[in-house]
């Protein structure tokens, strides 16, 4: 794989050099010594790195395999999603094979959790992990870069200025993607360049039309090459979003300046926030591989975001905000409706809707004012979405419009 050195991922023969890196690593140490002992971390940081590093020695300083690695750590994963989540379920996966390898394609809500959530799924149910798509953008930090690398990530360049650099770096993304399905190694990859965040999950058709690149030139079909992608739709459904306050904010500021400017060290402080924050339940639905792929992208883009929608679990946490708006907007939606033509996550009452508003609005009383109708949006817009996905399928149900 010599041609993909510059994004693929960590191999095994690379993986007890990288752990050894990493052990005698300054910052790697102290990023681990405040996930497990923050008082400790701030009052004798040298001391509990000598513990940590030992800590590290005793319980992954053995590993010379990635998938022995990440058996090794499940334990751990395991710990961190029941610490910040009520429980996490899925649905799909008795649709795939775990023989063959497949492309998943997920909607985009948390730089880091959508696929350790996807993944952790997969593990607990026997399937193989995923080589995971992330952008370069959060590869700034040298220790984080190591560790995800080491977990099966590769890298996905991204403001690149000439469209030769693009065209390029697009080829050789694609056609390490190609060969990872090819070699029966699973991928997962976002839908969009970007986090949802206003709730509204769309897949961009230029990434379909980078999965075609390398094959395009041997000739095969489009509609082929998709359809040996396996491509499996996959929607992830948080009950909570941990960073919901943040993103109101960002689209706040965006759709009054025009713009928005990250602060230093905000994409790590929204990992860690992202990853520890409480979620509630969360929900993964695994589509079924996409076997008769359409002919052009932007056909395929839209079968893409029609499964998401019409398979997406929501919760009390969206029927309440779809609520909330409604009667903002003066529109007297019935909730019982919709309950009859969307899947639930799980079954809902007046007492679960209620306690869904209260959450919401504590949530909403600490943003300031103009971002408030940003944060329901976020909460809101999955219903409409799957109202509409079912109403393609078939029903009569008209969404309600957004508020805005």
């Amino acid at each position: 794989m010599q041609e993909f050195d510059a994004i693929r991922p960590y191999s095994d023969e690379e993986t007890a050099p990288t752990i050894r890196r990493l052990v005698n690593d300054r910052e790697f140490l102290d990023m681990v010594g405040r996930f497990k002992r923050p008082t400790l971390a701030k009052w004798a940081p040298a001391l509990l790195r000598v513990f940590v590093r030992r800590w590290l020695l005793r319980n992954f300083g053995h590993y010379h395999r990635i998938d022995d690695l990440q058996a090794g750590l499940s334990p751990y994963i395991a710990e961190l999603v029941e610490g910040s989540t009520t429980k996490v379920t899925q649905t799909g996966l008795e649709n795939l094979s775990k023989t063959s390898a497949h492309l998943f394609i997920s909607n985009h809500r948390d730089i880091v959790c959508d696929p350790m959530l996807c993944n952790n799924q997969l593990f607990l149910n026997g399937f193989s992990t995923t080589r995971i798509a992330i952008g370069d953008n959060l590869l700034s930090n040298r220790v984080f870069a190591e560790i995800m690398r080491l977990n099966k990530s590769f890298v996905v360049r991204r403001n690149m200025t000439s469209p030769r650099e693009m065209r390029d770096a697009y080829l050789t993304l694609s056609g390490f993607i190609n060969h990872c399905i090819d070699t029966n190694h699973s991928v997962w990859i976002a839908q969009r360049e970007g986090r949802a965040k206003d709730g509204i999950d769309g897949t961009d058709p230029a990434i379909i039309k980078m999965f075609y690149m390398s094959r395009k030139k041997s000739g095969l079909a489009f509609d082929d090459a998709m359809n040996r992608l396996h491509i499996v739709p996959v929607s992830i459904a948080y009950e909570y979003d941990p960073c919901d306050i943040d993103k109101a904010r960002e689209l706040e500021v965006r759709a009054r300046t025009g713009d928005y400017q990250k602060a230093e060290g905000e994409d790590t402080e929204q990992i860690v926030k992202g990853m520890t924050g409480f979620k509630g339940h969360v929900h993964v639905h695994f589509g079924t591989p996409i076997t008769d792929a359409p002919d052009n992208p932007k056909e395929l883009a839209a079968r893409i975001d029609h499964e998401m929608h019409a398979n997406y679990h929501l919760h009390a946490s969206n029927l309440a905000a779809f609520q909330m708006r409604a009667e903002q907007a003066g529109d007297n939606a019935s909730l019982e409706q919709v309950a009859r033509h969307v899947e639930l996550a799980e079954k809902w009452s007046e007492v679960d809707l209620e306690a869904a508003r209260s959450e919401l609005t504590r949530r909403m009383d600490q943003c300031n004012p103009e971002c408030r109708s940003y944060l329901l949006d976020m909460y809101a817009n999955p219903v409409v979405n799957a109202l509409a996905a079912n109403k393609d399928n078939g029903e009569t149900l008209t969404p309600t419009p957004s508020a805005d």
